[in-house]
């Protein structure tokens, strides 16, 4: 099972709209392990309604949690502690898009952040970047962090109308593939999502 686990530089950067067009760009199975609030309209939800082919399955949360906060509050919260030895994998012989909670240094509890989820999943990484003024730093900060923690990338994707000469010079010092950009959309819908499809396949094969 080849596992791509989607996270990004700030909680805000669009991690559910890439997870669907990666989900359906490579017709890949889709699972979030951690959900902190938003019960009546999860981001599985969120993904699933963007997504059009009929081949994928979305996988069960494993974590359900109450209120929209670090996962670590929120759980604690819910009176439950994260553990992540309870995380498992999903049952499937396809592609699955993982998509994480925050970014990389989102605690899960008291000990364990998101970036040690991924290495337990022994996932690649999608980074997502998305463009407002000090994108850089943060995104250059996440990839010095992916490299301390020996995590292999499969890429990068910009989110956003680009600021001059930012991809240019995070793709210089990271050496990342640049796997697409999606622009500022009035509209998110399984049309958008299908036509970054296409692009996006493109980026991940080439």
């Amino acid at each position: 099972m080849k596992k791509i686990f989607v996270t990004a530089i700030d909680t805000n950067a669009g991690k559910t709209v890439v997870s669907a067009i990666l989900t359906e760009a490579l017709k890949a199975d889709y699972w979030k392990p951690v959900q902190a609030g938003e019960l009546h309209d999860t981001d599985t939800m969120k993904a699933r309604a963007l997504v059009s082919n009929s081949t994928s399955v979305f996988h069960e949360e494993t974590y359900r949690l109450k209120t929209p906060m670090s996962p670590h509050a929120a759980a604690a919260r819910d009176g439950v502690t994260i553990d992540l030895d309870s995380i498992k994998l999903p049952t499937t012989d396809n592609t699955l898009i993982i998509e994480g909670a925050g970014g990389l240094m989102v605690p899960l509890n008291e000990n364990e952040f998101v970036i040690d989820l991924i290495k337990k999943l022994d996932a690649e990484v999608v980074l997502i970047s998305r463009h407002y003024l000090g994108s850089i730093n943060h995104t250059l900060l996440s990839a010095a962090t992916l490299k301390q923690y020996g995590v292999k990338v499969r890429g990068i994707i910009f989110n956003g109308d680009e600021i001059e000469g930012t991809e240019e010079i995070i793709l210089k010092h990271t050496g990342y593939k640049h796997i697409g950009t999606i622009g500022e959309e009035e509209v998110i819908d399984k049309e958008m999502v299908s036509r970054y499809a296409h692009q996006i396949l493109k980026g991940l094969t080439a």
